[in-house]
């Protein structure tokens, strides 16, 4: 089924960062010429030859790709309705879909004679992948951590530094993700000169969200041939992903955003319940504002400012969302569905358990959607879903949480 035509990546952004309503630049004016700067060498890069035959050298080589499409048999089988498949993106060299975009920007880093690499990371897979990225190019790597994060995942802060990484904690406000961002963009501001700024996801203002979504589409782009091939020519009939930034939702959903008869879900973390503060359900309750630099929809408080945010998932902690699914949800392209902390966890285990795959929390709300979806289908239909991360940061915590309520014994 190949695409024809004008395709969703051709469309947008305009020529102003715009996705519809959402996106633009809306950072301090006196940074503008560092994002046309960033704009103008990406543009001059993305149709090198050179260029994207060292990346796929260092996808093959580095990274792993391509990575698998799986069948869910024994879940599949348990449910008893829709087939449930899996983009094993958490086979990748340091766990995660992120190490598609940071070897992305430091390469591109390198071209554009930058020295060293910025972001802020959440759960801690960003980091480490860019920390890793970094050091197979030379790079200097810094990276902003919520206070929170850094000892919720030790074992990803101490990667990071192996790796060759400065972590920086981050103490204010919630000392999570939001504030990391902050700080990582503060930081960036002073440091544009010789640093580049890896964002996390795909947020911020253009040209950031166009970059991550392309360096990402990998996913998408495998992930439709792979289904085509194991199906004999058949395409998925819903496509779930896990969204907070959206840089793994906007990975996969690329191979099927010009196939309308594909349903793309987005699922997002209902945390402890539906009360303000205890979710980070952003599309869901939030509202349109603008957040770091880029117009979208943003959970905001009584004030207009960004909302406190809770989830179990410390990469899905974020109260935005990325302007390109921002507009997909507006245009009703995108569904939106939620799953809460006592799901994912208990997905968490049910995947290990039935399938001997430890899939991410944040992966892990994405399956519990997919469950419950596959459960009222048909047995005909098919379902994949990306599985952005592995759960090895996790176990300890699943394992406290779960052993608590008697849950793992025998």
């Amino acid at each position: 089924m190949p695409h024809s035509g004008s395709t969703h990546a051709d469309r947008f952004p305009d020529a102003d960062g715009y996705y519809g309503d959402f996106g633009g630049n809306h950072w301090p004016p006196h940074l503008g010429p560092v994002l046309d700067e960033l704009a103008g060498a990406y543009e001059e890069i993305r149709s090198s030859p050179d260029f994207r035959r060292e990346l796929d050298t260092v996808r093959t080589g580095l990274q792993g790709r391509p990575t698998p499409v799986h069948h869910l048999e024994n879940i599949s089988d348990e449910i008893g309705g829709a087939g449930l498949y899996v983009k094993r993106e958490d086979l990748n060299h340091t766990g995660a879909h992120k190490i598609n975009h940071c070897v992305g920007f430091a390469l591109l880093a390198r071209r554009m004679g930058k020295r060293k690499l910025i972001a802020e990371t959440g759960a801690g897979q960003h980091g480490v992948a860019l920390a890793s990225a970094a050091a197979r190019f030379g790079l200097d790597c810094e990276v902003h951590m919520g206070a929170v994060d850094v000892d919720k995942v030790d074992a990803n802060v101490g990667l990071m530094r192996l790796l060759g990484a400065r972590v920086v904690p981050v103490a204010s406000g919630q000392a999570t993700l939001k504030e990391a961002s902050d700080s990582a963009l503060h930081a960036y501001s002073e440091q544009h000169g010789h640093a580049l700024y890896a964002i996390g996801s795909a947020i911020g203002p253009h040209p950031f969200p166009m970059i991550v979504r392309d360096f990402q589409s990998v996913v998408g782009q495998e992930a439709r041939a792979q289904f085509l091939s194991i199906t004999g020519g058949t395409l998925p009939d819903h496509v779930v992903a896990c969204v907070a930034g959206g840089s793994n939702a906007l990975g996969v959903y690329s191979g099927f955003l010009d196939d309308p008869e594909v349903a793309l879900h987005a699922v997002e973390p209902l945390g402890r319940s539906a009360r303000p503060g205890q979710h980070a359900a952003t599309l869901t309750f939030g509202r349109p504002g603008t957040l770091h630099g880029a117009r979208s929809v943003v959970l905001q408080d009584d004030g207009g400012g960004p909302s406190t945010v809770l989830s179990v998932a410390s990469g899905l902690a974020y109260p935005g969302v990325g302007p390109e699914i921002a507009m997909l949800r507006a245009t009703g392209r995108l569904s939106v569905d939620t799953a809460s902390d006592e799901e994912a966890v208990a997905t968490f285990v049910r995947v290990a358990r039935s399938e001997g795959i430890v899939p991410a929390l944040e992966s892990s709300h994405a399956l519990a959607f997919a469950i419950r979806l596959a459960a009222g289908r048909p047995p005909t239909e098919r379902i994949l879903v990306n599985l952005s991360g592995r759960g090895d940061k996790d176990v300890d915590f699943v394992l406290a949480r779960q052993d608590g309520g008697g849950v793992l014994g025998g």
